[in-house]
């Protein structure tokens, strides 16, 4: 049964402040809602899929990937087109643009069902953790995944923040 829904994101983690953040939280299901399972940049190879998978492991976290959820191209077109508007870098955004929420909902969430979803993903779990790779939560697709199924099954969303600088 779902206790909570967690979300994190990569940035502003390292290796180990990432785990100790998923230890802390008692996630138990990490469930990886990118497309491509890659990260940029040295600083953030711990989160690419295979090492990612091992770190999880050893952690004795189960690992999933869902792209079902993961954003098409078109859609994260429509959040670039929006951040070029407003000058911003995408390490630098805060939300989602309007465009993106509408086009990633009707993608990607019209026939979501939280209840099948937790059957085949969570199944046994208590505290599933969507993952992308954004640091705030509000700019990432998972904040549009995890109030659903916080929703559904009346549980609270927490957000795993990376460490204070």
């Amino acid at each position: 049964m779902i206790e909570r829904v967690l979300t994190i994101g990569a940035y502003g983690f390292d290796a180990a402040t990432f785990v100790d953040a998923l230890r802390s939280a008692g996630a138990d299901v990490f469930i990886d809602i990118r497309a491509r399972r890659g990260v940029r940049g040295a600083a953030y190879a711990f989160a690419n899929a295979k090492r990612l998978q091992r770190a999880l492991a050893e952690a004795g976290i189960r690992y999933v990937h869902v792209k079902d959820l993961a954003p098409s191209r078109a859609v994260r077109d429509a959040q670039y087109r929006a951040d070029a508007e407003l000058g911003i870098a995408k390490r630098e955004r805060t939300s989602l643009g309007p465009a993106f929420v509408a086009a990633y909902e009707n993608e990607c969430l019209s026939g979501f069902d939280p209840g099948a979803f937790a059957e085949t993903h969570v199944r046994e779990a208590c505290r599933p953790v969507l993952f992308c790779v954004e640091r705030e939560p509000r700019a990432c697709h998972r904040s549009l995944v995890a109030p659903r199924l916080a929703q559904a099954f009346a549980v609270p969303v927490i957000d795993l923040g990376p460490p204070s600088a």
